[in-house]
């Protein structure tokens, strides 16, 4: 089933990308994660841990979103293993989350924004931007309540 949910992802990549460049209306981070269909893992984990009303609500929230692709790159066996450790994956997915709401013009190299689990992530800006070493392969999409940069890989605390 998840080769499957990722085959699907990968195909629906492709397909909305070009939507992805406009707006969203009102749509939170959340409407627009589950709408954009390459991040079935991470709404399902998001949904897991209790935190999609959080991710709905006010914010602004900046969301360094891994692809579905970041987490299938994971050990075989860990995603699973997550959904049964709810206070691990609430830690891992707080981490990915910084309060504000952060465009990419607003980024510098060397910044560190601490997540809303308490430590800081790493930015860098060169040839890419990336995020503890993760690449955004999309930047800016914006949501009522903040705004989405996806990242090519799952970040992890210390």
């Amino acid at each position: 089933m998840f080769k499957t949910t990722l085959t699907g992802a990968t195909v629906a990549l492709a397909l909305a990308t070009p939507a992805l460049a406009g707006g969203h209306g009102g749509k939170t981070i959340v409407d627009i994660a589950v709408e954009d269909g390459r991040f079935t893992t991470l709404v399902a984990a998001v949904t897991a841990a209790g935190l999609a009303e959080t991710l709905s609500g006010e914010g602004p929230f900046t969301v360094f979103a891994p692809t579905d692709d970041a987490f299938a790159a994971l050990p075989e066996g860990t995603v699973e293993g997550l959904l049964n450790d709810i206070p691990t994956l609430t830690s891992i997915l707080t981490y990915h989350v910084v309060p504000g709401a952060v465009m990419s013009g607003d980024l510098s190299d060397g910044m560190m924004p601490t997540t809303v689990n308490g430590q800081t992530v790493t930015i860098g800006v060169g040839d890419a931007v990336t995020v503890d070493g993760a690449t955004v392969i999309l930047a800016d999409i914006e949501a009522s309540n903040g705004v989405i940069h996806v990242i090519d890989q799952v970040i992890l605390p210390e």
